[in-house]
């Protein structure tokens, strides 16, 4: 028979219930006992959820009340010094490496954040040296498979392969200079074979182990799961390891099927097939899927084939049951995590030859959903097609190069040496917040909403002034995300009411969906923009979401290709950066947070991705005179394998995360250089901690080393932190 899988389920609650609960801890209105039960809650609903489903196969162990690479760190003792011998609980321990701790004496930043391969999700780096003593603290994937089997449901651990936690991991500050992450799992070794020793004595059947693993014979069986990428070649050796099965991704690489199957025949390695798509919600084709399902059958058998989601659903939102907004039509189109569930669940049926009347519904059912989807996929706008096709290549380029440019906006905005500026939003405040929803119950009219946001920029500028920032900007009060906001006025895309996703900790998004072609309608925030620039005499940034950011951000569509949609968004945005130098505003700011986020796994495929991923950037800021000062963000990345591409985008002004990475990226400048200007994160505000003037002097002088003086802006990391004006008034006062 045909087993059905699923790789991870979203861990943060139906209803958020995971980040109401931990929040409340961190605000001391929750115990460790109360947080401990909300959890307990969230994975009893899961599992019971998923079983109701008739998945075989359930996941343990992937629950997470921050992030899955953090939990593997604090169980495995890999705990930097800096957080030890200050008094906390093992709990606060694991909450101040991911967010830092700033209260009751303790003074300590948060370790680094990355994004978790192509997705938006983030995990905490581990720091790893010579030094690192690994330990099993404790079994937390034994923890949870107790805990289901308590519950009466059978589960399958799933647990972060050593290979690939060293590879996600970063050389500490103690390290020796050539020291890499991957010598040391030599040592890291002894104690996966003490955990999966543990759950072979629990009853544990077989463990799904995500990325590569080393065995050892006192192991259950492995289930070595990849995802995001093809395997390629590297199919020749994992067909020779003692795996007892592999995972493989056939919504991102299905043309790799037919490799893999002649790889593993001669084995007896079971096959995990990913068709249930991890990381979009797009309802699964089941005719498609059945049809590589049997190819896999008819070379293996039954027995040695499991239908699995791609990944872990993670990347999804829990349900669609709580959809009310969506028209029928829309809703039909979708599947979110428990619908992926039932996914998986009826594929299997349909591959062993099940003959419920039940099944077969669902498929004619779901044939029919598709055959409308894919009428509505065919009708397309004509008008932002041609746009498109019409693109030229001096569309893509500044009418100047950097050098006169920069003089040109010398002139024009007389900014002083080490120009001062932020990111963007300001907190949005619970006032900002009730405001939004009265305005939604109509308890308030538009003019009175406006008024009160006219206020809130108002009370931003003056802030701003008075800590003698040079550029500012409006503080978005308006906005109730960098992505939504935006694809709430362009045509293409619909919204969710609670389809919730985790970026990082307690941090949740609603990704829009993009269902159809995009294009602007009218100007989306020169009026804003406008408003708060009559307010000073100070340049005014304009603030827009990149194109790739966009897309990247959202659920995009998947009968076109991603540059296509790419480029729709970059026209609109063109636009809108047109329109706001017309309207006065001389600086703006396009930012591009999920560039290095896209890059696909295998470098073969980088250059393809970079091409389009650039040129959609340089498309949408390159249609303003010199003297407008075109800026961009980005943050949590990795660069220097894509500086190059960075110094492509040509925007004259780049922020970039360097408080939060040990300043690490202050090597890359050295080796590569960089000719434009470049304002470096001098504090993180995704943090509670505030850094005192004193550790933001040192960054700055730090900085001097490798970048000119005159190349050189200063401003924060990110926006929207609930301390950011008190780090940002230190800000102002060190620059002035």
């Amino acid at each position: 028979m045909v087993l059905s899988s699923v790789l991870g389920f979203p861990r943060i609650g139906a209803n958020r219930e995971i980040k109401k609960a931990v929040e409340a801890y961190w605000a001391g209105k929750a115990t460790a006992e109360d947080l401990t039960k909300a959890a307990a809650d969230v994975r009893k609903v899961n599992w019971t959820n998923l079983k109701n489903r008739n998945v075989d196969l359930i996941p343990s162990g992937d629950f997470s009340l921050y992030d899955h690479v953090l939990d593997h760190s604090a169980a495995f003792n890999v705990i930097p010094k800096r957080y030890t011998g200050l008094d906390l609980s093992p709990l606060d321990i694991y909450f101040a490496m991911g967010r830092g701790r700033q209260a009751a004496g303790v003074d300590v930043p948060a370790c680094e954040m990355k994004k978790w391969f192509d997705s938006n999700y983030h995990y905490v780096v581990p720091e790893l040296s010579e030094q690192t003593e690994f330990k099993l603290l404790y079994n937390k994937a034994l923890r949870e498979y107790d805990e289901a089997k308590g519950l009466g449901i059978s589960t399958r651990p799933v647990i972060l392969g050593p290979i690939s936690y060293l590879a996600l991991g970063k050389a500490a500050k103690e390290a020796s200079a050539n020291f890499q992450p991957v010598s040391l799992l030599p040592k890291l070794l002894p104690v996966y074979k003490q955990l999966l020793s543990e759950l072979k004595a629990a009853g544990v059947d077989s463990v799904q182990v995500d990325e590569p693993v080393l065995l050892v014979s006192v192991s259950p069986r492995i289930v070595l799961t990849t995802y995001f990428a093809r395997l390629d070649s590297n199919i020749n050796f994992i067909s020779k390891l003692p795996i007892a099965g592999l995972h493989v991704d056939l919504v991102r690489a299905p043309g790799q099927l037919d490799d893999v199957l002649e790889a593993i025949k001669p084995t007896n390695i079971v096959l995990s097939l990913g068709l249930v798509s991890g990381r979009n919600i797009w309802k699964c084709d089941f005719a498609t899927a059945v049809k590589q399902g049997q190819k896999a059958v008819a070379a293996l058998g039954e027995d040695r084939v499991i239908v699995a989601t791609s990944s872990s659903l993670l990347h999804t939102p829990v349900s669609l049951a709580s959809e009310k907004k969506l028209t029928p039509e829309q809703k039909d189109w979708f599947s979110f995590a428990l619908e992926k569930a039932a996914e998986v669940a009826t594929i299997a049926a349909l591959l062993s030859g099940s003959q419920d009347s039940k099944i077969a519904a669902a498929y004619e059912a779901n044939i029919a959903s598709i055959a409308k989807r894919r009428e509505f996929e065919h009708t397309s706008d004509d008008a932002v097609r041609k746009r498109v096709a019409s693109v030229t290549s001096d569309m893509y380029n500044r009418r100047s190069p950097f050098a006169t440019r920069k003089e040109t906006q010398a002139k024009h905005l007389d900014l002083p040496k080490f120009p001062t500026t932020t990111i963007g939003s300001f907190p949005q405040t619970k006032e900002i917040r009730n405001a939004r929803a009265k305005l939604g119950k109509s308890e308030i009219t538009e003019a009175e909403y406006e008024d009160f946001i006219k206020k809130e920029i108002e009370t931003v500028v003056r802030f701003q002034e008075k800590i003698g920032l040079d550029i500012l900007v409006h503080g978005e009060p308006e906005r109730n995300d960098m992505v939504q906001y935006f694809g709430e006025q362009l045509n293409g895309f619909v919204f969710t009411q609670n389809g919730w996703v985790q970026s990082y900790g307690s941090r949740y998004v609603r990704p829009p969906i993009i269902v159809s072609d995009v294009s602007r309608s009218a100007p989306m925030t020169v009026r804003w923009s406008s408003y708060a620039q009559s307010l000073t005499k100070k340049p005014m940034k304009g603030m827009l979401t990149g194109p790739v950011t966009i897309l990247n951000w959202s659920f995009p569509r998947d009968d076109v290709s991603r540059k296509l949609q790419s480029q729709q968004l970059a026209l609109a945005l063109r636009d809108e950066v047109i329109d706001l130098e017309k309207a006065g505003i001389s600086v703006i700011q396009v930012d591009e947070p999920a560039i290095r986020e896209g890059l696909p796994l295998r470098r073969a495929d980088w250059n393809e991705y970079l091409e389009w991923a650039v040129d959609t950037f340089k498309l949408a800021t390159a249609g303003v005179t010199d003297a407008t000062q075109t800026h961009s963000h980005f943050c949590y990345s990795d660069f220097g394998d894509i500086f190059t591409s960075i110094q492509r985008l040509d925007a004259d002004v780049i922020s970039i995360e360097f408080s939060k990475s040990d300043m690490k990226l202050l090597h890359t400048f050295q080796q590569f250089g960089y000719s434009n200007q470049i304002g470096p994160g001098v504090y993180d505000i995704h943090s509670p901690r505030v850094p005192s003037e004193e550790e933001i002097k040192e960054r700055i002088k730090t900085t001097l080393t490798i970048i000119p003086a005159d190349l050189m802006f200063v401003n924060p990391v990110g926006c929207s932190s609930t301390l950011f004006e008190s780090a940002l008034t230190s800000v102002g006062r060190i620059a002035v």
